[in-house]
């Protein structure tokens, strides 16, 4: 295998990631049962089922490499998730609840952004294509997601209450 010395950073990674998609499930319920619009409630709800199938896309990629899917604690994911919570807590009584729950959304695409973008390269350098493929497919959808809620904010959230 090309770029083999990868191989184990690429595996924690996966795993990070894999745990990290788990947390969130826990996380996006909490946004949609705090969204105030219909259209953004609707957004983390639809997130949620992607999020799913992204695991089930996660634990592709491990069988592709032939090893069993296991996550392990996403520390990133469980500091933004905290921090999402005390903008709940702090804002949850204020007209600008909604744009407070999209920039702890949109710090959460960010962070899984930056890890699919990584695996998609180590993917592609080691050659394995068929991760490459499944990861790349889950990178497009969390940039689609990240788009999502930035014109969410722009229409709607970040509009004067």
């Amino acid at each position: 295998m090309p770029n083999g010395h990868l191989h184990e950073l690429f595996v924690d990674e996966l795993r990070d990631i894999l745990g990290a998609e788990k947390q969130l499930l826990k996380g996006l319920k909490k946004l949609a049962d705090n969204a105030q619009s219909e259209t953004l409630k609707m957004a983390f709800q639809e997130h949620y089922t992607q999020t799913e199938g992204q695991i089930d896309r996660l634990k592709q990629v491990f069988q592709s490499l032939g090893m069993s899917a296991r996550g392990k604690k996403c520390k990133a994911m469980e500091g933004l998730l905290e921090e999402a919570e005390e903008i709940i807590e702090s804002f949850e009584k204020s007209p600008v609840l909604d744009a407070a729950l999209i920039s702890a959304a949109q710090k959460v695409e960010h962070y899984e952004i930056a890890s699919y973008g990584c695996l998609v390269t180590f993917a592609k350098l080691m050659e394995h294509s068929e991760a490459e493929a499944l990861l790349a497919e889950t990178l497009n959808e969390e940039k689609e997601t990240d788009l999502k809620l930035t014109d969410i904010a722009l229409s709607e959230a970040n509009q004067p209450a």
